[in-house]
């Protein structure tokens, strides 16, 4: 048995969770798992983190290459996010035969293929728990405990950010803008949202699902996107009356047709499992073959849920290490082999939100436009609005084809009378992620 040396690239939240649990569940570690872990060395750019952890003399740096090139080092942790210098930290970290674990959901999801075949070729291994759900373990139930299916559908809500602000705007009636402001002030949102409301946080962590999921190359560039601004408090309440819970969804399903990924808002089914997940938390859905439907649910960010997830790649590293042995290299990435199946075939159903003149005619000039893209319509209700001029008009649809929406779209903005096609959110079949399941 030796020690398994570590070396921290990070100290911020879940940086400083890491090195607090493996200084907190060092003795346990090595009692339960025979398995000594050893922080060698630390890098931030600020030593005011490693002043409170309390590191001992010599374990700090500002320079990461002092940790990538320490010849004793074993394991390489990356926690800085973005693409550079975390690039060239993968990079010069394989070169110097060192295994990496790594919560970089924006650099894996994009350029995981790059970065795997470095790896491969140099006889180690990326491990990204943490990148895909925070503190959820769906990588490796993916990669180990359901290799025995043929994953069908991943779904779910992978960013606890816009979950806080929909739930909120759900269960107070706020607006959008109210609510952000109130998690920007709590903390549970960045002073720049983007890349949470806007969907690119979920897309980086479906394609990585994706691509474990369905043995195919998936990166974040192939997933649809939409983000929750334009979703109001009137949305959410007319969900509701119709017995639907709007969420971000990232949805990912293995079609005939190929890969139908996309992250956007989505009305599901009060009954739903995913429609009862609350505030920060997230939760993945897999549906496999045999298996059938499974939730795991879970914490997706903070600083020890995602630290957990770190530190559990780091003992399934550090286990052969210790025992003299090493990991298993790891295998060359998926290449492209399945297409991904373009958003204009989606075909589901749609609740559109149009703000009108109210005058007589308008209402049948709306529905004409639906007809006249081939579009049936399920339900329509019109409220009139405070002004006296105006009102809403809401269409369900049945089942369309996203074109052709993209086709009412158009030509009802181009309506006389029409002031806005204010919100068009799709209405999820959730009875499709379970075609292909075996009867039991």
């Amino acid at each position: 048995m030796r020690s398994v040396n570590i070396g921290l690239i990070g100290l911020g939240t879940v940086g400083g969770g890491v090195a607090r649990l493996i200084s907190t569940h060092h003795d346990k570690y090595l009692e339960h798992y025979g398995i000594d872990l050893n922080l060698k060395r630390a890098c931030s750019r600020d030593d005011a983190e490693a002043k409170r952890l309390g590191l001992a003399e010599g374990v700090f740096t500002f320079d990461w290459k002092d940790v990538v090139e320490d010849p004793e080092i074993d394991i390489v942790v990356e926690l800085i996010g973005g693409d550079h210098p975390a690039t060239e930290i993968f990079e010069e970290a394989f070169k110097n035969g060192k295994h990496v674990v790594s919560a970089n959901k924006a650099l894996l999801g994009r350029h995981v293929e790059h970065l795997a075949s470095l790896a491969a070729q140099n006889g180690v291994q990326i491990r990204c728990e943490a990148a895909a759900a925070g503190g959820i373990p769906v990588v490796h139930a993916l990669e180990h405990d359901l290799v025995g299916n043929e994953i069908l559908t991943i779904a779910g809500i992978m960013n606890g950010t816009t979950n806080y602000i929909l739930s909120r705007m759900q269960h107070e009636g706020l607006s959008f803008d109210e609510v952000l402001s109130a998690a920007q002030a709590a903390g549970y949102a960045e002073a720049d949202p983007t890349a949470d409301v806007d969907g690119f946080d979920a897309a980086s962590k479906i394609a990585i699902l994706s691509s474990i999921g369905f043995q195919t190359r998936v990166t974040t560039d192939d997933v649809y996107m939409q983000g929750i601004r334009n979703v109001s408090a009137v949305d959410i309440k007319m969900a509701q009356e119709f017995g639907y819970t709007i969420k971000l969804l990232a949805i990912a399903r293995n079609t005939p047709e190929g890969i139908d990924v996309r992250v956007h808002p989505t009305m599901i089914p009060n009954t739903h499992q995913l429609a009862s997940v609350d505030g920060a938390m997230n939760a993945v859905f897999v549906v496999g073959d045999a298996v059938g439907e499974t939730m795991f649910y879970g914490a997706g960010a903070g600083s020890f849920p995602t630290a957990s997830a770190v530190v559990g790649d780091i003992m399934a590293l550090a286990d052969p290490i210790a025992k003299g042995g090493a990991p298993m290299p790891e295998q060359e990435p998926f290449g492209h082999n399945l297409a991904i199946r373009p958003i204009d075939d989606l075909k589901t159903r749609y609740y559109v939100r149009l703000t009108v003149e109210d005058k007589l005619g308008t209402l049948a000039s709306c529905t004409n436009a639906f007809a006249e893209c081939g579009i049936s319509i399920s339900h329509i209700s019109q409220t009139e609005s405070e002004d006296g001029e105006t009102c809403t008009l809401i269409y369900v649809t049945h089942e369309a084809i996203e074109s052709d929406m993209r086709k009412a779209e158009a030509t009802l903005e181009a309506l006389d009378g029409i002031r806005e096609v204010s919100s068009i959110i799709r209405v999820e079949n959730i009875d499709a992620w379970t075609e292909g399941v075996f009867d039991n």
